[in-house]
């Protein structure tokens, strides 16, 4: 199977189980009386909503030993 088609299979089945949650809520909505909700209709969570400082400096050499360099091949080798 190539990568493309576990990406596909794995966007279907990921999409399959947001549906099957949603199912899962509103019966649980249902059975509480609470009538349905959508999720635009339930608050955000404090912490989805808060932003996300990146700092400017660089990140430790270490973590990318063995990593491609933007797709130009290992750092210690030519590109094709």
């Amino acid at each position: 199977m190539s990568q493309q088609e576990e990406l596909t299979e794995m966007r279907m089945r990921v999409d399959d189980l947001m549906r099957r949650v949603g199912q899962l809520e509103r019966t649980v909505d249902q059975l509480r009386g609470v009538g349905t909700t959508t999720r635009a209709d339930r608050p955000q969570k404090a912490e989805q909503r808060q932003m996300v400082t990146v700092p400017d400096t660089p990140y430790n050499e270490a973590l990318w030993k063995d990593t491609d360099d933007e797709g130009l091949g290992m750092r210690d080798r030519h590109a094709p």
